[in-house]
């Protein structure tokens, strides 16, 4: 069992639990907790609390590198992690990632697609494509572009360095940061509070945000050029140098072919 579930009440309760392979975000682990969010969505939770335990060391160490392809896109529309950010963008209730530990790459695209983020003073979280050589797609692009100020988005994606967590307050990445001892109740309480509200005037307010949010279409050259961009690295040199440096454990030696 890679996730746990439970419900108090009107909130569901989703638990990373894969701790030996630091919660990575395999094909495994995204099959069970889609299927446990469907559970939840089936049972008309009224808020979902997405999160691997108050004290973890890492939330999540983010796509399973040992999944990604060499030579092809590594971030097509079908990808595991893909579907799962989907998944908590259409969830019929707000989806409130509670963090302890640190979040990387494709994790912090998850937590950050999540309606609210609770953290606690051991969080933080990286965007890490660069050092792997990986061309981050579209949608993830948007969605950070959408959630963060730009110049934000911007460092984070080209520095690749772990934001500490009152950074993260001071950048809105969080939502409250709130001491681990505390972490539980917090959020507990902010999810009750949801659970008091009209059931279908949130689920609506929800899905309104997301659809205007999706709503400014891309030009077809714009999408054709972002596309070839985005080949050029994963048939690269320095993408399969990436892959390969993370796996051997030692700092990749980019360059630029």
């Amino acid at each position: 069992m890679y996730v746990s579930s439970e419900r108090q009440g009107n909130i569901g309760i989703l638990t990373l639990k894969h701790q030996e392979k630091r919660n990575a975000l395999s094909r495994a682990l995204v099959a069970e907790l889609i299927e446990k969010m469907d559970e939840l969505a089936g049972a008309r939770v009224r808020a979902l609390i997405l999160t691997a335990g108050v004290g973890a060391r890492v939330w999540s160490a983010g796509h399973d590198i040992d999944e990604l392809p060499l030579g092809e896109d590594p971030l097509h529309y079908s990808d595991s992690l893909e579907q799962l950010v989907r998944a908590v963008q259409h969830f019929p209730a707000p989806v409130i990632a509670m963090v302890s530990g640190s979040v990387w790459g494709g994790a912090s695209e998850l937590v950050l697609s999540c309606d609210l983020i609770i953290g606690d003073e051991t969080s933080s979280f990286a965007l890490t494509p660069v050092n792997l050589g990986v061309p981050y797609n579209i949608s993830g692009t948007l969605n950070f572009m959408r959630r963060l100020p730009l110049h934000v988005a911007k460092e984070m994606l080209f520095t690749a360095r772990p934001i500490k967590a009152r950074e993260a307050e001071e950048w809105m990445i969080l939502n409250h940061l709130v001491p681990q001892a505390e972490l539980l109740q917090f959020t507990l309480a902010l999810a009750e509070g949801i659970a008091t509200k009209a059931p279908l005037a949130v689920a609506a307010i929800k899905e309104q945000l997301r659809m205007l949010g999706d709503s400014a279409p891309l030009q077809p050259g714009i999408f054709e050029r972002i596309q070839e961009l985005r080949h050029k690295v994963y048939k690269s040199r320095d993408y399969a140098e990436g892959i390969r440096a993370f796996k051997e454990k030692r700092p990749p030696q980019f360059s630029g072919e």
